[in-house]
């Protein structure tokens, strides 16, 4: 009896000491808060989606290592929170979560203290928890830092890196300070993520880096690519100028005006269309935003759009659109992007509108169709299963 006891005694110390990471259940974000608070802890927020695969990879990869677990169940609250459910909406809104995954470590009292967006092995993820606890390397420390004139360039990757989401004027800020410093040095991948993910526009202070960096530019990228990169800084550039953000107000007169000076009238009509889809979007106006994406994509058999963009329309009326002329356009739009390039992501989403439809025969042809290329692909397919299993 002693024996088995001892046995019992180290089976059960190996799932409590060799455990991964403890996370909170079923508790609302308001008692988390709370629970963090009392212990005098920082809340770790794992903000994630059903449907990024990064995430999958933490779950399976990291989370569960001991070391890992050892480091944030001593220092954080941790808790996942589905960003796309439940309280998880209003909360990516509040912390701008805009990118999978996004950690984020939050005092008691709700404020972000920390915070980055990225994939991690567990030595690099205990180094990002080291971050959050240290009063030096907290969002607020960086920010004053800042402020002071550093012009270190390692301190401004770090500052770009945390700021690119939590604020981004002020990552474009540091990010042009940044390049300023590597005048004549060549760009590193990292630098050219910071160039594309941080250039909203042709009136931003990185697009002069597209400018006189062309020839390097066009070593990583076609020059194809390159031209249309800039073409859609200006867009942007000519929506910006036009659209207030504040008001929501959309003025035409204007954009047409702007853009009149280089388009064809064809051209600004169709310019304009997009951009009052875009209104709509912004606006949140849901029958406009069909409305004019109807008129827009037609049958969307036009070489101009691509199989990712007819797919991307196809899924929004998927989640948002209910009657049945808007649902057989996003049919018409998820089967023209599988003929351009059939993938389990629009194979999927073909399936899904069939069964929106109340069409169960095809949505059991088209998913039985998106898990074989699912599995050709490396791709989960666990909701496609579900849809495959309420149709047979």
């Amino acid at each position: 009896m002693k024996k088995i006891s001892l046995l019992l005694l180290v089976f059960f110390s190996i799932i409590t000491f060799g455990q991964g990471m403890k996370f909170e259940e079923n508790k609302s974000f308001k008692d988390l808060l709370a629970l963090a608070k009392k212990e005098n802890r920082l809340l770790f927020v794992d903000a994630y989606t059903t449907w990024c695969g990064p995430c999958k990879m933490m779950v399976k990869n990291v989370f569960p290592q001991e070391k890992v677990g050892e480091f944030y169940n001593a220092n954080f609250i941790n808790s996942k929170i589905d960003m796309e459910k439940g309280e998880g909406i209003d909360l990516a809104k509040k912390y701008n979560v805009r990118a999978y995954p996004t950690y984020l470590f939050i005092n008691g009292d709700g404020e972000l203290i920390h915070r980055v967006t990225s994939y991690y092995d567990a030595p690099e993820f205990i180094e990002v928890g080291k971050d959050a606890v240290d009063p030096a390397k907290q969002m607020g420390a960086l920010k004053t830092k800042f402020e002071a004139g550093n012009k270190d360039p390692e301190f401004l990757k770090s500052f770009i890196k945390i700021f690119s989401f939590a604020d981004p004027e002020l990552a474009t800020t540091a990010a042009a300070k940044y390049f300023a410093g590597k005048k004549g040095e060549p760009l590193s991948q990292e630098d050219f993520s910071f160039l594309f993910s941080l250039t909203k526009d042709s009136n931003s202070p990185l697009y002069g880096e597209f400018i006189s960096r062309k020839d390097e530019l066009l070593k990583v990228m076609p020059e194809e690519n390159y031209n249309k990169t800039l073409n859609t800084f200006q867009l942007n550039s000519l929506f910006n100028t036009s659209y207030d953000k504040k008001t929501k107000i959309f003025d035409e007169k204007k954009y047409v005006a702007e853009a009149s000076k280089t388009k064809s009238e064809k051209e600004v009509s169709t310019l304009l269309l997009k951009s009052k889809i875009k209104v709509a979007a912004l606006n949140k106006d849901k029958n406009e935003y069909q409305r004019l994406s109807m008129e827009y994509y037609k049958d969307g058999s036009s070489p101009e759009f691509t199989s990712n963009e007819l797919n991307s329309i196809a899924w929004n009326f998927f989640e948002n659109a209910t009657d049945k002329v808007a649902l057989d356009h996003a049919l018409l739009w998820a089967k023209q992007s599988v003929k351009l390039d059939a993938a389990y992501a629009n194979t999927d989403t073909v399936a899904n509108l069939y069964f929106k439809s109340g069409d169960k025969a095809n949505a059991k042809i088209w998913a039985t169709k998106a898990i074989e290329l699912a599995k050709k692909e490396g791709e989960e397919y666990a909701d496609t299963q579900a849809l495959l299993d309420k149709v047979k």
